[in-house]
Formats: structure tokens, sequence, C-alpha cells
């Protein structure tokens, strides 16, 4: 069962002192390349598997996907940083392929997700040690140089304190700083490209955005902040619950949190059953939208990776890194722009799209293809009755974002997407699939208008943690 720490600690350990650098991992140029071969590679593959299948049938596709997933675990998984991110979406979320393929692809990818290359633990002793001032066995009374994780920014050791509390700790990558740096240099590489395709966006401060939570991830003493923020309003949740931290032992390459046992996504979706998993897919749906209505915070890497089932009901919620604190107007824009979709309020949507930046002002815009094309993407909560999440939703709302087969190029070429909601399309790539893989039902529609605050709740999560949420000093 998993452990709280109530106890008292010894004191902070011994001042840390500056971090040196680490070595790159590989440089911008290396990277960059690195991500061109894989494309060069994967397009000509891809296009020579069409010609194959003419004559050897689907067996001759599965073969290249494949060995697709197989180059981009290989690649991905060495590069780590923001390219590895890369390959951690494609394992969990619904991609337009046929589902032979995409089960390849959350098969051979899925090691990027739930097990990483991790660093010699020499590595991570150097980054602890630079960090601290001091050797880890200094620093904790105890800690485990085999890591329980690694994803792509750091790995996760086991450790205690001094007073005996069980704590796991988060060691950044030596070197990922800079790695992830040169990705993001990389990716303004694509800014033309962007321009090509959708020529009102406006990159640049997209850019700038997605730069803000990136350089956000590096520093885990902002993590610590963000995570503090959420432990601090759930603590005492009925089924929500977040690690501690533990700021004295927190430095920018360290992230000292409380330890937390569970079961991880895949062996809970083995050995749980259907009740369950609908249950725990309501926890995740409360999570992610009432901490956006009620407190404004947005925790923007959603993927199986990030979550711990211990078995009693509750879920464990991991991983702070990339949170967005929205303003409050921006909360507003999204419920009236929810209101005017529901309504189906063509004119209205119009109106608040515009005001909220979606469309420039004096844009002509098609209001009925607008309107059919946000109900698509809001469809679990148009109407006042079950709804249940299923991997063909998800795969239909990052087709119309993404296919122009699917006939909205034309109206998307026409938006700008604000910066503010950079993070929000994490919905559409990571919540959409999983709940469809807990095959989650429920009146989300009742849901959605209660984390709104517009009506009381409906559903037995919703009548137990009501009591928690109306003593909320933290509602915002």
């Amino acid at each position: 069962m998993p452990k709280r720490s109530d106890g008292t600690e010894e004191g902070p350990p011994p001042k840390a002192r500056a971090s040196a650098p680490g070595t790159p991992l590989g440089s911008r140029t290396q990277r960059g390349a690195n991500i061109a071969r894989l494309g060069a590679s994967t397009s000509t593959g891809y296009l020579t598997s069409r010609v194959r299948r003419l004559r050897d049938g689907d067996a001759a596709d599965a073969r290249f996907h494949a060995e697709t997933a197989e180059k981009m675990v290989e690649m991905l998984g060495t590069m780590k940083g923001a390219a590895m991110k890369i390959g951690q979406i494609a394992s969990f979320v619904d991609l337009d392929l046929p589902p032979e393929a995409q089960e390849t692809y959350h098969a051979v990818l899925a090691t990027l997700r739930d097990a990483a290359p991790a660093v010699h633990p020499d590595q991570v002793v150097d980054v602890l040690t630079e960090e601290f001032g001091a050797a880890p066995d200094e620093v904790f009374a105890f800690w485990d140089p085999t890591p329980l994780a690694s994803a792509s920014i750091g790995q996760v050791h086991r450790a205690q304190l001094h007073d005996g509390t069980q704590v796991v700790t988060k060691v950044q990558y030596p070197g990922i700083a800079e790695a992830v740096q040169h990705d993001l240099a990389n990716a303004e590489m694509f800014v033309p490209l962007a321009r090509m395709f959708s020529p009102n966006l406006q990159i640049r401060p997209l850019m700038e955005e997605l730069r803000e939570r990136l350089v956000d991830e590096l520093d885990y003493q902002q993590e610590a902040l963000y995570q503090q923020a959420f432990f601090e309003r759930y603590d005492g949740h009925p089924f929500i619950r977040i690690p501690r931290v533990f700021p004295e032992w927190c430095r920018p390459r360290v992230l000292t949190t409380e330890y937390m046992d569970g079961q991880s996504f895949a062996e809970m979706e083995a050995s749980t059953d259907a009740v369950s998993k609908r249950r725990y897919g309501e926890i995740i749906y409360r999570f992610v939208f009432g901490s956006l209505n009620r407190f404004r915070l947005f925790n923007g890497d959603p993927h199986p990776g990030n979550y711990l089932f211990p078995g009693d009901g509750t879920v464990v919620f991991l991983d702070f890194g990339s949170v967005k604190l929205f303003r409050s107007i921006t909360r507003t824009e999204l419920h009236r722009q929810l209101d005017m979709i529901i309504q189906r309020d063509v004119e209205g949507l119009v109106r608040e799209l515009r005001e909220s930046g979606f469309l420039k002002a004096g844009e002509e815009a098609d209001g009925e293809r607008l309107m059919e094309m946000f109900r698509l993407f809001n469809q679990p909560v148009l109407e006042d009755a079950d709804y249940r999440y299923t991997a063909e939703f998800a795969r239909d709302v990052i087709r119309i974002g993404t296919d122009p087969k699917a006939g909205y190029w034309a109206l998307l070429r026409k938006l700008n997407l604000p910066p503010d909601y950079l993070v929000l399309n994490r919905i559409q790539w990571g919540v959409n699939s999983i709940l469809a893989r807990l095959g989650a039902r429920a009146n989300w529609h009742r849901i959605a208008l209660e984390l709104m605050g517009v009506r009381p709740p409906t559903t037995l999560l919703g009548e137990e943690e009501q009591p928690f949420i109306n003593n909320s000093p933290f509602l915002a």
C-alpha cells in the first residue's frame, strides 16, 4: 500500500553548489540529421511497402510498420529529450492507421513510455553530487542506484531520508538541457512548412509557448512548485492522490517526492474489470478538467506512464513538469465557447472565436463548418446522455487536424491557435486515447457542467468529492 510521509525531517542536506554542465546528447546538427534520416528512410520504406503490399498482402505492411517502430525506439530512445517525447506520444495515441499497424506502434513504442533506456548509475551519481555538493549516500540514508523508471528528461530512483521517510528522486540526465535546446532550435526548421499549411497561424508566439513549457520541464525546482500546488489542492481528496514534495531535497536537476506504490497502467489494464476501469476513467477526467475549471491549472503531459493504481479505487498522478496556469479570462473564454457549441449558436461561436484570437478581425468564416468541426471535437459533452470514449473518436479528432482528406483543411488554414491554447491540444493527443483504452463511459455533459460550477454532481464520484471541493480554499 502507498506510504505517506508525515514525519519531521532531520534537516536539509548539505548545501548545493552550482551545477556543472553535462555532456550534450549529440549536437544540434547531429540530432537534426538523425530525425531527417528517420523521416527519409520511413517515407521511402512506406512507398516501398505500398508496392510490396500489392504483391504480398498485409504481411509486408506489418513488417514495414514493425521495422519503423523499432527504428524510432532505437533513435528516439537514445536521443531522449524533446525528440523522445514524440515516440512516447506515438506509443499510446490513436492515430489514423489500420488497426494492426496501430497495435504495432503501441506495442513497440511502449518501451519509450514505460522503460526508456536508462543512463549508467555513475552518471546519475555525478549529477546528484554536482547538485548537492555531496555524494548520494551522504544526502540520503539510502539511495538505490537501480532506476525505478526512465523517461525523456530524467530517471527515477528510490531513496530514504534520514528520518526513515521513503521517497523517490527524479534525476535529470546529464546534458539533457543542451539536447532539448538543440531540439527546440531544430523545431525552427518547421516554421516555413507550418506557414505553408496554415497561413493565418501565428507561429512565433506558439514557438515561444512551446519553449517555455519545455524549459519549465528542465527545471525540477519549478516542477516541484507545480507539484506542490497540485498536492495542496488535492491533499485529503477522496480519490485523487498527488505525491508530497520535499523541497529541501530538490535542486534544478533533482526532484524528491513521496514514494507511492501501485500498479502501472498496463498492469491495471490487464487485471481490472470494466467497472473499475470506468471508475478510473471518470477519476482521470475529473482530475484533468476539474483542475482546469476549478483551479485554472492544467497538467499538460497526460500519458499512461504518469498514473499509478494502488488498488483501493484511487489514482496517483505523477509528473508535473509541463503545467500551465491559465488566466481567468482564458477559462471564461473556454466556458463561453463550449456554451455556444452545446447550444449550436453559430453566430455566438464565431464571435467567441474572434474575441479569443482564433479568427482575425475581418476574416471571413464559414460558421456552419466551424460549428460542425468544434462539435466533433466536443462530442462527449454535447448531449445529456451517456457517452463511451472510443479509439475511433480519438482518431477522428486527430484526423480532423492532420488529414486534408477529412474535409476541414481549408477551414483550419484560416484559423490561428492562441498560445494559451497550445497545451490544451494534449487533450486531443492524450486524454481522449487514455479514456478510450479504459472504455470510459458516463454522462460527460453533466460532469462537465458540474466541473464548471453550473450544476450539482450527478455521479457517485461527484457526490463523494463535493464536500472536499466545497471546503477547498483554492477555488480560483
